[in-house]
């Protein structure tokens, strides 16, 4: 069975950078997207990033792009969200998940596994 654990979050300044991992096992995930999601309070969890595993194509919600960056390592079997510049606005709780689509699916609906979360707090 997939499993995903993340790790990375804590608390920092506006302006710092935070590197999340998602550490996958359980499956062959070269035919799998990894995505990251987040959840603030009092908003509904919204996509991220994504990254293809087998072609390592990534696609970025507007929000974050020029700030995060999503990559993986074969070895580990990690993807990592590297984020800079943080913003008060980027305070959530950070998931990642895994799906079969063989596009980049940005939809929380296209991730059928998901981890427990890590919490990112950015103080202003």
């Amino acid at each position: 069975q997939v499993q995903l654990a993340e790790s990375g979050g804590g608390l920092v300044q506006a302006g710092d950078s935070l590197r999340l991992s998602c550490t996958a096992s359980g499956g062959t995930f070269s035919t799998y997207s990894i995505g990251w999601f987040r959840l603030a309070p009092g908003k509904e969890r919204e996509f991220v990033a994504t990254i293809r595993w087998s072609t390592a194509y990534t696609y970025y919600t507007d929000s974050v792009k020029g700030r995060f960056t999503i990559s993986r390592d074969n070895a580990k079997n990690t993807v990592y969200l590297q984020m800079n510049s943080l913003k008060a606005e980027d305070t959530a709780v950070y998931y990642c998940a895994a799906s079969t689509s063989r596009i980049l699916p940005t939809t929380r609906s296209a991730y059928g596994y998901w981890g427990q979360g890590t919490q990112v707090t950015v103080s202003s």
